[in-house]
């Protein structure tokens, strides 16, 4: 026998709960299709003579930014499949883009990674942007631990979420 459950508890603002406090796929059929788009970004930090393999395409399993591109767009498409109460989406777009880690934060050294994701349906993006980054820099971790096995993710967080009933998120 089954039941609609609330979205989210008179005691608690977690939509996975249902009021028993069980875990459960929030029923989303009702919610309107809207453009959803969210950006996500976080970093690797490694060392110089790495990124320096990595810039010059010298590193030996190939071209590191292009297959962790890749990565992460596959990433985001199988994001349900890796986070058991995430809606499968048809994505109309991800992309990803790759810049050196010292143009945001000063000193580090490495490669910054921002993906953006968008779709129209009735739920946000914001995992599979999410998903799209760790992949991308875990695959950059797996091209180059040959040559640096100190590398190290950080700072992977939404930068901005647009669309949908609760409207836009930027990060300050």
């Amino acid at each position: 026998m089954t039941s609609k459950t609330p979205e989210a508890t008179a005691t608690s603002p977690l939509t996975h709960f249902d009021a028993q406090g069980q875990a459960h796929m929030v029923d989303v059929g009702a919610k309107a299709a809207t453009h959803r788009i969210a950006v996500a970004t976080g970093r690797i930090e490694m060392l110089p003579a790495t990124l320096a393999l990595i810039e010059a395409g010298n590193a030996k399993k190939g071209d590191v930014l292009g297959i962790a591109r890749i990565a992460g767009i596959q990433a985001a498409k199988k994001t349900s499949d890796l986070i058991p109460l995430c809606h499968p989406l048809a994505l109309t777009r991800v992309a990803l883009d790759f810049a050196p880690a010292s143009a945001h934060h000063p000193g580090a050294t490495g490669i910054a990674c921002t993906a953006t994701v968008e779709t129209v349906g009735p739920t946000g993006v914001e995992m599979e942007a999410l998903t799209a980054v760790q992949v991308a820099l875990l695959t950059i971790y797996d091209m180059c631990k040959a040559a640096d096995r100190g590398m190290s993710i950080h700072d992977v967080r939404v930068l901005q979420k647009h669309g949908g009933k609760s409207g836009s998120y930027v990060a300050d």
